[in-house]
């Protein structure tokens, strides 16, 4: 298990290119981010190359799955990401799966599996995973339709293909139905990626009712030898501790990294 620092977040508001410097500062082999289609991806492709970083993973547009007449725009840019994904070499690519349109949820279930069966081909292809991402609805995401983890890792199962795989975002789970570790435990084979920050308020991971050294440690004991994503907005913390990156530099990518929890 390594962790991968998303700039968007982490180092929001800073140029990608110089976010990219600060992850090597603070001592990490490996970055994600947001929106490909609003940066130059030559450049951070070339900027990444110099400092050695591996991109771990990027979204799609958030177009989603709910609605079936969708279904072909959504495909359109999986297209379009997947080819930004290998100019990167990046393995996966994030994608939330869409708003609740107001049908019924059975409809909207079977329109979601239906639209991952047809993006299995194209990643398949390319070898990509695609990590369908659960999110909270009542602290940062109104109206979106999956929530719960549950009904994610029946979506995965259903759409049956070793390139789809679910995103656990802590944080997100933790709003919505906690039991983190029980959950992750049950599920790490269907499990494609991680995201973390603490809760309440998604700053940095030592801040909030989250402990991260206990589940950092379940995953490790799990054999998960993927990445967690660092997905959270830096806090300045009391005096004398630092500030957000400095809370960064405390983690790094080799050793029982759970232990500094």
């Amino acid at each position: 298990m390594c962790f991968s620092v998303c700039i968007d977040a982490v180092f929001r508001g800073l140029d990608p290119l110089a976010a990219l410097e600060k992850v090597r500062e603070a001592g990490f082999a490996e970055y994600e981010f947001w929106g490909w289609w609003n940066k130059d991806i030559e450049a951070l492709k070339a900027r990444a190359s110099l400092l050695s970083l591996k991109c771990r993973c990027l979204c799609v547009q958030n177009i989603g799955l709910t609605d079936p007449d969708r279904r072909g725009v959504y495909l359109a840019a999986l297209k379009d990401t997947i080819e930004a994904a290998k100019k990167l070499g990046a393995p996966c690519i994030i994608s939330q799966l869409g708003m609740d349109t107001g049908a019924a949820r059975a409809f909207q279930h079977r329109a979601i599996v239906a639209g991952l069966k047809a993006a299995a081909a194209p990643l398949e292809d390319s070898g990509l995973v695609l990590l369908a991402e659960p999110l909270n609805g009542r602290v940062n995401h109104t109206g979106t339709y999956l929530e719960s983890s549950d009904e994610g890792f029946e979506l995965i199962e259903e759409a049956g293909s070793k390139n789809i795989r679910l995103l656990f975002d802590i944080y997100h789970q933790q709003i919505t139905e906690g039991d983190i570790i029980s959950r992750i435990s049950a599920h790490i084979d269907l499990i494609g990626h991680f995201h973390a920050a603490g809760v309440p308020g998604r700053h940095e991971l030592f801040l909030g009712e989250l402990d991260y050294g206990r589940i950092f440690k379940a995953i490790d004991t799990l054999g998960y030898t993927g990445a967690v994503g660092l997905e959270y907005f830096p806090e300045k913390i009391a005096a004398g501790a630092g500030d957000g990156e400095l809370a960064l530099e405390s983690l790094k990518t080799t050793g029982r990294h759970y232990e500094l929890f």
